[in-house]
């Protein structure tokens, strides 16, 4: 696989939306505020996550052994997105806790902001919570932003970034995205990074880029699980077959190993999202290097979000 080694965590996300702010006076959305970017503190020994990821790879894209690649725990998180109402999320909650969850995954929801304690004070400790985004520094006079200390404060252990939703739709660029999760991982937030591609570089054959740099790197890869979802399969009802998301999950872990080291290529999580149901994730599942999902429309369903998460069975090694 032919991967330029520039810095640690270079373009983890990719091409910036074209709907993002290019004034040099800002970063991101955001106007820069010199004493906010002093108050950051990230390694300069990092520089970029991920500089292009292509679609090839020196290893066989799918393999006929339901193995994980990597040596972490199943993964799969709930985006709830800007969905619910009290009464549907109290629903939701007692379908959730009723559910009989596969011990061997690790689960995560990420409710509405205006929920999260709603859902804290009536889930489950078998599922954890994650916030949908946070700020990319202490709080303050930032209208409207979420620090992660108040994320840790009502009992977040994760946060969603780089989604493409925040992208293609808010505006949020590369470098903005990346201060967020060099923050987060700093104050001891995991982060489940999204990544994906557009449908033209698709179907083009182009490179996977992944949509998101970062200048200032990550100061651990400890809670850093990686989502890849194909821009083009997500809420589209499409979906990434097998072989296709296997490819690119391949891609990012020799990205890792080659790059990183093979420790964190082994220990990092790769997990899929894009259109993931009860339908499609034990297919899904059986391939070596799907560590898990982040599931969309379907983790509004507690049933069906039950079985995905189940779908860890089908890594059982194939006889």
């Amino acid at each position: 696989m032919a991967v330029a080694p520039t810095s640690l965590a270079s373009q983890l996300w990719g091409p910036k939306s074209t709907t993002s702010y290019s004034c040099p006076h800002f970063s991101g959305l955001r106007r820069s505020s010199s004493n906010l970017d002093q108050s950051l503190s990230f390694s300069s020994s990092t520089h970029s996550l991920f500089q292009h990821l292509p679609l090839s790879s020196s290893r066989p894209g799918c393999r006929s052994l339901a193995t994980m690649a990597g040596s972490g725990k199943f993964f799969v998180g709930g985006n709830w997105k800007c969905n619910g109402t009290k009464e549907s999320i109290s629903k939701l909650v007692s379908d959730l806790n009723g559910a009989k969850l596969e011990p061997d995954v690790d689960v995560v929801v990420a409710p509405p902001f205006v929920y999260i304690d709603q859902v804290k004070n009536s889930l489950t400790d078998r599922i954890e919570i994650a916030a949908q985004n946070s700020w990319i520094g202490k709080g303050g006079a930032f209208t409207g932003e979420i620090s992660v200390e108040q994320l840790k404060d009502i009992g977040c252990k994760w946060v969603v970034l780089g989604h493409s939703e925040r992208r293609h739709v808010i505006g949020e660029d590369d470098q903005f995205i990346g201060k967020k999760a060099a923050y987060a991982l700093s104050e001891g937030l995991g982060v489940i990074a999204c990544i994906g591609e557009l449908l033209n570089e698709r179907e083009e054959g182009k490179n996977f880029r992944c949509l998101f740099s970062t200048n200032e790197g990550f100061c651990s890869w400890d809670n850093v699980v990686i989502a890849y979802e194909p821009v083009w399969a997500i809420g589209t009802g499409k979906v990434a077959s097998p072989q296709q998301a296997q490819e690119v999950h391949v891609a990012v872990r020799d990205w890792l190993r080659k790059n990183v080291s093979a420790e964190v290529a082994s220990k990092t999580r790769v997990i899929y999202g894009g259109s993931v149901n009860g339908g499609n994730c034990a297919e899904l599942a059986k391939q070596e290097d799907i560590d898990g999902f982040l599931v969309g429309g379907a983790s509004l369903k507690g049933p069906e979000f039950a079985t995905i998460v189940n779908s860890v069975t089908s890594k059982k090694v194939a006889a």
